[in-house]
């Protein structure tokens, strides 16, 4: 191993920030920081050299040495893994004619006035899921060792029985119901075979609340009298009654509606294949989507709010035959703050679960994740909310440990992108981005079970990590293809959220009635000691899949070479409704399941209540200073100045903001909606605003969804909107599903607004997000 010292890693701020949480925790006095460039060979001369260049700038630096009173550790990516920063850095190497093996970076910290790393200590200074920490720099060789890929695993239902599958649903938080239990014991053995640990991962990811929304869908039984409607299907009452300019709704990553005829500017190649910037004529359709990100932002805050931007992003990239996102929000509902030292008269700390971030460690990281990526992956943030609430009602705490982290944005699309086309037996399958990682295993089945039923290590393996630079990548070439207009190579694409490929890789194939053979080797991975299930199931980030035709793929690979935008054709369609992911290393089919038994047979839900009244207290005014109420008012975050969220983020990139958060020539952050125009030409433009009122469920849900709505409305009123139809919503639900009157409020709240408000005011809901759990 050769090492190279580099700069400094922390400004003087962020270092005054870290040792503050160091010292609270231990008796840390002071510490340093420093870069270390890990070579797993030795450098010639010239190496050196040109390290020295693209790593510091040409500088040399020491390697920081231990006094007898400071002690070292070195913070490194995962053993096992390779990092995304190391495989930018080596393909830079190599452009730079300077090729390397492999390079990792690692965080030198020399702390003073503790005698051992506590592992409160260590738990501040890295990421447990994506990195490792050494005492001894040289134990860092460990990075470079070969491990050993793990094998496929088989469950016993055909010895055991049902049992196997109960303890295996335990053992990987598969989060299957009694009835997909009964459910897949019976198909396997119709199968006369036992299932691997693959397929079932592949299914609970795929069978997920989160990815099927199987209580929208549900049958529903209230007081003893069956419901003749679904939620899912009062919502689409709304596209039923005013279908007007909804040109894509409920079928789609995000919905599309109606935009305006305009000047795109964008590059395109001329007779030299030399690409120009010009303006091209054409409609700009509206796409439009907004996502929760509760779980993840509960367990790691940042990458949590990172991610739940980074997949909202994608769900519009990957609309149609691919969509180019323009502007985004977020949102945040958590609990009492209690801040030290300001704690506030309404505010009790009632306690939190260990493995959930305090609701202020959300509010000071989860906001920074979500500025972070959207600006990074280039694109504003101008619109959201913050509310906190917190209270005792009726003997029960009311609140919001789990937050609500809520991402959402809008971009446009060509007209005859809007819909996807049909995929063929023979077209190729391809998964494009970054490589599979050993993170955010589970997540779409952990975000779909009541937080604190699994263990805490499952909690935490299911959040993924962002990497805002590999999607741009992969944008960027989704953007060159659909510029390409009618020549346009994407026949389909879906991004790789929740379940990884081993859900978005069946529903790409599935939505055209079609199977696949897939090669699971074929996958880029930076962990070669993946189990088959890990490599298929991993929510490593950054990744969508599509089909081409064969004769586009030298065309596809130009584009994807151009971008420096790695991908990989991991198979074809079939004819034949079969899914079959072959592994030549261990010479088995990881995967070979009908589709039918993996997506479709598997039991409606059945829900049912019995009405209960809601009782509030009397308010009492007279027991009110109305001094003392004005200034709680004021303090209160839903209230107060939301200017520390906003100015986190640059608001201006795209040239085509026409009204962000700020107001005046002071700068108040009291805008109303988000206005951003077609083009960079002419009068046009989307506008965007939001409206939420949790609180008032507690005492009457359907007039919460209801002044959700109205507030949306209002608060978009002060764009240039011709008539109210021209709104569309997005209408994303919270409840803890299953819990006492959460369901009623759940039922109550779509009713009111899917089959009255709504439909009485013409106005549609063309997409939307449950998160029930």
């Amino acid at each position: 191993m050769f090492i190279v010292a580099g700069a400094a890693a922390h400004s003087s701020f962020k270092k005054a920030q870290l040792l503050t949480r160091l010292s609270s925790i231990s008796s840390v006095q002071s510490f340093d920081s420093q870069w270390v460039y890990l070579f797993d060979q030795a450098l010639n001369e010239q190496q050196h050299q040109s390290a020295l260049q693209l790593l510091n700038d040409g500088e040399s630096f020491e390697l920081r040495q231990s006094a007898s009173d400071e002690i070292q550790i070195l913070v490194t990516p995962r053993v096992g893994t390779i990092s995304p920063w190391s495989s930018k850095a080596t393909d830079i190497f190599k452009n730079c004619n300077t090729p390397v093996h492999r390079l990792e970076r690692g965080l030198l910290f020399t702390l003073k006035g503790v005698t051992e790393i506590t592992n409160e200590v260590k738990q501040v200074l890295h990421d447990r899921m994506t990195e490792t920490v050494f005492a001894q720099i040289d134990d860092a060789k460990a990075l470079f060792s070969e491990t050993a890929p793990k094998p496929l695993n088989s469950i016993d239902i055909l010895g055991q029985g049902k049992e196997a599958l109960v303890k295996a649903n335990n053992e990987f938080g598969f989060a299957l119901s009694e009835q997909e239990i009964d459910y897949l014991t019976e198909a396997f053995i119709k199968l006369g075979r036992n299932p691997n640990d693959i397929e079932l991962m592949m299914f609970a990811q795929a069978n997920s609340e989160h990815c099927r929304h199987k209580i929208f869908g549900s049958e529903w039984t209230i007081d003893g009298e069956k419901q003749p409607l679904s939620l899912f299907q009062m919502i689409k009452n709304t596209y039923k009654e005013s279908p007007t300019d909804v040109l894509s709704a409920y079928k789609d990553n995000a919905s599309v509606i109606v935009g305006y005829d305009t000047m795109r500017f964008y590059p395109k190649a001329d007779e030299n294949g030399h690409f120009v910037y010009k303006y091209k004529s054409q409609a700009a359709h509206i796409l439009m989507k907004v996502e929760t990100h509760n779980h993840p932002t509960a367990i790691s805050p940042f990458a949590g709010a990172a991610t739940g931007s980074g997949g909202e992003i994608r769900d519009e990239g990957a609309t149609g035959r691919g969509g180019k996102p323009k502007a985004g929000l977020t949102g945040f509902t958590v609990s009492n703050l209690n801040i030290p030292g300001f704690e506030q008269p309404w505010e009790e700390n009632y306690g939190k679960p260990s493995r959930m971030a305090s609701p202020l460690q959300i509010m000071i990281e989860g906001p920074l994740g979500g500025a972070a990526f959207n600006n990074e992956f280039g694109r504003p943030a101008l619109n959201g909310y913050f509310r906190t609430f917190e209270q005792n009602v009726n003997g029960e705490v009311k609140g919001f440990h789990k937050p609500i982290m809520i991402a959402g944005g809008y971009g446009n699309i060509r007209p005859d992108h809007v819909e996807k086309d049909a995929i063929q037996p023979g077209d190729l399958l391809i998964v494009l981005g970054g490589p599979a990682m050993l993170i955010g295993l589970g997540g779409g089945a952990a975000s779909s079970v009541d937080s604190g039923t699994m263990g805490e290590s499952l909690d935490f393996a299911s959040v993924q990590r962002e990497n805002p630079e590999m999607e741009r990548r992969c944008q960027e070439v989704i953007d060159t293809c659909w510029r390409l207009e009618d020549f346009n190579p994407i026949v389909s694409v879906h991004d790789v959220g929740a379940g990884g490929l081993s859900n978005a890789m069946p529903e790409l194939v599935n939505d055209h009635e079609l199977g696949a053979v897939l090669n699971l080797r074929k996958i880029p991975s930076l962990e070669p000691g993946m189990s088959p299930m890990e490599i298929w199931s991993n929510e490593a980030q950054e990744r969508y899949v599509l089909a081409i035709r064969p004769e586009s793929l030298e065309q596809f690979e130009s584009i994807c070479a151009r971008e420096r935008c790695p991908f990989a054709v991991l198979g074809e369609a079939t004819e034949a409704r079969h899914l079959t992911v072959e592994d030549p290393l261990f010479q088995n089919n990881a995967v070979d399941i009908p589709m039918q038994v993996m997506l479709g047979g598997t039991p409606r839900m059945q829900r049912s209540y019995e009405t209960i009244e809601r009782k509030g207290n009397e308010f009492d005014a007279s027991k009110v200073d109305l001094k003392d109420a004005i200034f709680r008012v004021l303090k209160n975050p839903t209230v107060a100045s939301k200017s520390f969220l906003i100015t986190i983020g640059d608001r201006s990139i795209t040239g085509m903001v026409a009204r962000d958060q700020m107001v005046g020539r002071w700068q108040i952050p009291v805008a109303d909606a988000a206005v951003t125009t077609t083009s960079l030409q002419g009068f046009t433009g989307e506008a965007m605003a939001m409206g939420e009122r949790p609180p008032v469920a507690l005492l009457n849900p359907a007039a919460s969804a209801r002044l959700a709505v109205a507030e949306a409305i209002t608060n978009i009123a002060c764009a240039n909107i011709e008539q109210i139809s021209d709104i569309k919503l997005s209408a994303n639900w919270m409840a803890a599903a299953g819990q006492k009157g959460e369901d009623q409020a759940l039922f109550e709240g779509v009713k009111a607004i899917g089959m009255e408000m709504c439909p009485a005011l013409g106005i549609a809901i063309p997409v939307g997000k449950d998160s029930l759990s």
